[in-house]
């Protein structure tokens, strides 16, 4: 360790001019002054100080030569009554570092004021704080835009008095989302109290009121029906910078091909193997009684129909058939997600002919992976928990709940739980309108 005198002269304060204090009784405040250099090399942050530019090396003048003092012009730079600086310090720096004279007096002056503060020599950074300021936006200024002028980007930028790419910029932020409006059936009240009615037969009678839970749903099948075209009207490619474009045709924008396919899709069972069980059942699961769930299409036959009744109970098996409430697309699996997860690979594979549009559409169907399938029976729990919280409305957003992230980490239910106070509330709403 330098001596205190050592350590003065390093930092330029010389006892006959001005310091005044013996250097073995003022042995601390001297080496902290060490230290002062030290981090003002390294924590100083240019955008605060002055002129410095980003990530360059920071003035210590501790390391500026004094032995050439009498050369320089300017005069003594005092700090204090009782700290003077060694004359042309402040100079020899400039020269050495390439600063300011304004920056380097600032790093002292500041070093000076926390040394006789007894502070730590820290000089916090506000990189943050420099540059041109983002422009910010309140809620009230959005929402109180007509729906009609905050269609596209450049509408919305015009309303807001902004430019477009100021606006593009607030979406990647987040500060602005963007929103896609589907347009969703019309409920009536009788419907709203079918789809709470059918939402509550799904929970475990035994587990309401306390601790209302699904069933697993292992023992129902959803079938439904979907219209499949041959290509979609427009669709995007990546191409290479000199290839040719691809020429689409058909006889007609608003007549193309299509074909109906007709699926019947149950709940992923899972082996200890992690395989997937096909034609097991098994044998501890009690009676074997299946429902079979689909629309309330008038074509579709009831659970009393004669020539069903010849064919429902066959190799032990009992099917029930059963209709899901009234215009609730979000209440059947393949409505739900499973048809769109289809016909995205379908398209993908781009049938050239409509002969190839079956096969493709069956490829599609059979690549699926059954985690996608499992996932949206999942989804159709906590709709289920969307509709009872809404009385029975379907003006909600789709849940999203994190199911990949909850099942990487085990923490995927079997079964969800159903929010008390909405099962109770719709119990009694029920039980009011029969």
């Amino acid at each position: 360790m330098a001596s205190g005198q050592e350590e003065d002269d390093f930092l330029g304060f010389s006892d006959d001019e001005g310091d005044g204090t013996n250097p073995d009784s003022d042995y601390d405040d001297d080496e902290a002054t060490q230290s002062l250099a030290q981090n003002a090399e390294s924590e100083v942050n240019a955008h605060h100080i002055g002129d410095f530019e980003h990530n360059q090396q920071l003035p210590d003048l501790n390391e500026v030569g004094q032995e050439d003092a009498h050369e320089c012009e300017v005069g003594p730079q005092h700090t204090s009554d009782s700290e003077e600086l060694i004359y042309g310090t402040i100079r020899q720096a400039v020269i050495k570092f390439d600063y300011t004279r304004q920056t380097i007096r600032k790093i002292w002056q500041r070093a000076v004021e926390q040394k006789a503060a007894m502070d730590s020599y820290l000089c916090e950074s506000r990189y943050h704080n420099c540059g041109r300021k983002r422009i910010q936006i309140t809620y009230e200024s959005i929402a109180s835009i007509g729906m009609g002028d905050r269609t596209s980007i450049v509408d919305l930028a015009q309303m807001l008095h902004l430019s477009p790419t100021t606006v593009w910029r607030m979406v990647k932020r987040k500060q602005i989302k963007a929103h896609s409006s589907p347009l969703h059936p019309g409920i009536l009240d009788e419907c709203k109290v079918a789809r709470m009615r059918w939402v509550l037969g799904l929970i475990m009678d035994y587990s309401i009121p306390n601790d209302p839970t699904y069933y697993s749903m292992y023992d129902f099948i959803h079938i439904d029906e979907k219209w499949f075209y041959f290509t979609q009207k427009s669709q995007r490619v990546y191409l290479a910078n000199n290839e040719p474009f691809p020429h689409r045709k058909a006889k007609s924008r608003t007549k193309i091909p299509k074909f109906m396919f007709m699926a019947a899709v149950a709940r992923p069972r899972w082996g200890q193997d992690g395989q997937s069980i096909k034609e097991k059942w098994p044998p501890h699961e009690g009676e074997n009684v299946i429902y079979i769930i689909q629309d309330n299409a008038k074509a579709h036959i009831l659970q009393n129909d004669q020539e069903w009744q010849q064919h429902c109970k066959q190799d032990g098996f009992t099917l029930i058939l059963t209709q899901q409430p009234a215009n609730s697309p979000d209440c059947n699996i393949l409505d739900l997600g499973f048809f769109r997860s289809i016909q995205s690979l379908m398209h993908k594979k781009m049938p050239k002919t409509v002969e190839d549009l079956s096969g493709v559409v069956t490829d599609s169907f059979k690549e699926l992976h059954p985690k996608t399938l499992s996932n949206v029976w999942m989804s159709l729990q906590y709709v289920g928990n969307e509709i009872l919280k809404h009385k029975g409305d379907n003006n909600y957003q789709l849940p999203h709940n994190k199911k990949k992230v909850l099942e990487d980490e085990g923490n995927l239910p079997e079964q969800v739980k159903a929010p008390r106070w909405a099962v109770n509330e719709c119990i009694e709403l029920v039980e009011a309108n029969q």
